[in-house]
């Protein structure tokens, strides 16, 4: 309740502070403010953990936290905070950048999963390969993500200049087309490897329970090895969302677009209330995948039911 009070007397001071009809003014919490939120969010995720709460409750307890959150902000109460200024001028590029950033990280996911699961059963089923691709992806990964950004320039702005139809498609040197690109290439490793975990994890009983009733051995994986691999793949699926939610916010500087347009804007400008519009959005959104798929995995896992 005092947390919820400090938030509503935030944007009321803020209010009492900017002179009347002054545009310029702009009023920020501190630091403090800042440290204060994250140390708080720290101790309601423990508390969380600690009680051990089933998946729906932890679902629930976000939207609740969300619809607060949209209540105070649809109330007006902060609209004289520096951010929300911000906010105010840009609305229209806000939104836009929001959606190349869910664009760039969820598609780049979804490619990812297409991909990676099929390439996840060839290397269970054949050791050679397993070993190969497995290496090239663990060598992907320790690519720098700026890096990755930079070395994808040249090839993609040859395929837009050499290729019929591919620029109409939107590839092009700069932009969404290498952001995407590398952020598939970060994805797969994680997909991938837990594809070949969930199967390898698969109980041999089960197996040889449905080879004796006859099954072949693809109804097996289709029907035994695959269902009980399951929550393993959404583990993968999990960190390579959480992980290009924030990834994503390096796409600016190639041109992709997204919410790290706001950021590097901020940080060329020294405006810090810039840097938070970009910011905050990003690492609410990876927060809030996170806790819903961990529920997802955890329902997928145990029926969810905790121990």
């Amino acid at each position: 309740m005092v947390l919820a009070a400090l938030f509503v007397l935030i944007g009321r001071s803020a209010s009492g502070l900017t002179p009347p009809g002054d545009s310029f003014a702009r009023v920020s919490p501190g630091a403090g403010f800042w440290l204060l939120v994250f140390a708080f969010a720290l101790l309601v995720t423990d508390a969380l953990t600690r009680l051990r709460l089933p998946p729906w409750a932890r679902i629930g307890i976000l939207m609740a936290i969300a619809g607060a959150v949209a209540l105070l902000l649809w109330s007006g109460s902060w609209n004289d905070l520096s951010t929300l200024k911000e906010y105010g001028t840009r609305e229209r590029a806000f939104w836009a950048e929001a959606r190349n950033h869910l664009v760039l990280a969820f598609g780049s996911v979804a490619a990812a999963t297409i991909a990676g699961v099929p390439l996840g059963l060839v290397c269970y089923k054949i050791k050679p390969v397993r070993a190969a691709v497995l290496n090239v992806l663990n060598i992907v990964q320790t690519i720098p993500s700026i890096a990755l950004f930079g070395l994808l320039i040249a090839p993609l702005a040859w395929v837009a200049a050499n290729l019929p139809g591919a620029s109409a498609l939107g590839i092009s040197g700069i932009g969404a087309a290498p952001a995407m690109v590398a952020l598939f290439a970060y994805s797969l490793l994680p997909i991938v490897s837990n594809t070949v975990v969930g199967l390898l994890s698969v109980s041999p009983a089960a197996v040889d329970a449905a080879r004796g009733m006859g099954m072949t051995g693809r109804q097996r994986l289709l029907v035994v090895e695959l269902p009980l691999a399951f929550p393993v793949i959404l583990t993968g699926i999990r960190i390579v969302l959480v992980q290009n939610i924030g990834l994503a916010t390096i796409a600016a500087l190639i041109g992709g677009g997204g919410f790290g347009v706001f950021v590097f804007q901020g940080i060329g400008q020294t405006a810090m209330d810039l840097v938070l519009l970009g910011a905050v959005p990003t690492v609410v959104l990876a927060f809030a995948a996170a806790v819903v798929l961990d529920a997802l995995v955890e329902m997928t896992s145990r029926g969810g039911r905790r121990p």
